[in-house]
């Protein structure tokens, strides 16, 4: 499934050199990564590691200090409006005009893309079981989350990504998402980034893990070959992660 190339240009998703300060603190400290075309890229870290300016940069909303974000080889904070027209996005938070309704939404978001599959969002709507006359700001948390997915997917995007998609989310939501992403996975072969503290529920389907820690990038590996490496040769992601980000090694 994963075109393992790392060329900047072929990569759909590269983060170069990425330095971001806010004051004279650091939030990320020459980050570079590179997703292969196809694969899933799950980045962690604590709260205030950087996931989120990281994301904000790839997705041309904030302007680095120094380095570039790529989206199918294009720079996404000159070319923002080209890279996006790839891209699907489902943020932390759902966001939609509360008073409409979701195929009013989605009748919007047809709109805007050429490529839009208004048949295959009916269709997710209708397996998420989402209510088609409830104001989107009434459905609950894990409903919005499945709208954003949903919407997310309508235009076909190469990639897609999620920060921290499942933030909220109960069992039978977090597992739709997934079984989605996989689904999708599967049938188009999309690259996706992710953001998240669901370490349990992204290790069944992440192929390659970054962990950022004190705004630097300190893991880059494929998930299968980090657990090799670990202590515990059967040590979860959830282990992993608690060993590289622990207070003690900080210090």
């Amino acid at each position: 499934m994963n075109d393992m190339r790392t060329n900047g240009s072929e990569a759909p998703i590269a983060v170069e050199n990425l330095t971001v300060r806010y004051g004279q603190e650091a939030a990320l400290d020459g980050v570079t990564l590179r997703v292969p075309r196809g694969s899933v890229y799950a980045l962690l870290g604590r709260n205030g590691a950087g996931k989120s300016s990281l994301v904000r940069c790839l997705l041309g909303q904030q302007k680095p200090e120094s380095g570039r974000t790529l989206l199918h080889g294009l720079d996404t904070w000159r070319q923002r409006a080209r890279a996006m027209r790839r891209t699907g996005v489902v943020p932390e938070e759902p966001d939609a005009p509360p008073g409409m309704t979701v195929p009013r939404i989605a009748a919007f978001c047809a709109g805007l893309y050429p490529t839009w599959d208004a048949s295959a969002v009916a269709e997710r709507f209708r397996r998420f079981d989402i209510p088609q006359a409830i104001p989107f700001g009434r459905l609950s948390k894990g409903q919005k989350g499945l709208v954003s997915l949903a919407l997310a997917l309508g235009h076909n995007p190469e990639v897609l990504v999620l920060d921290d998609p499942t933030l909220g989310l109960d069992v039978a939501a977090r597992k739709a998402l997934y079984e989605e992403i996989v689904s999708d996975l599967a049938d188009r072969g999309t690259t996706v980034l992710l953001t998240t503290h669901d370490l349990a529920g992204v290790e069944g389907i992440a192929d390659r893990v970054g962990i950022l820690r004190g705004s630097r990038l300190v893991v880059d590996d494929e998930v299968e070959a980090l657990k090799e490496r670990s202590a515990a040769t059967s040590a979860a992601l959830e282990e992993i992660f608690l060993a590289v980000t622990s207070e003690r090694r900080e210090a």
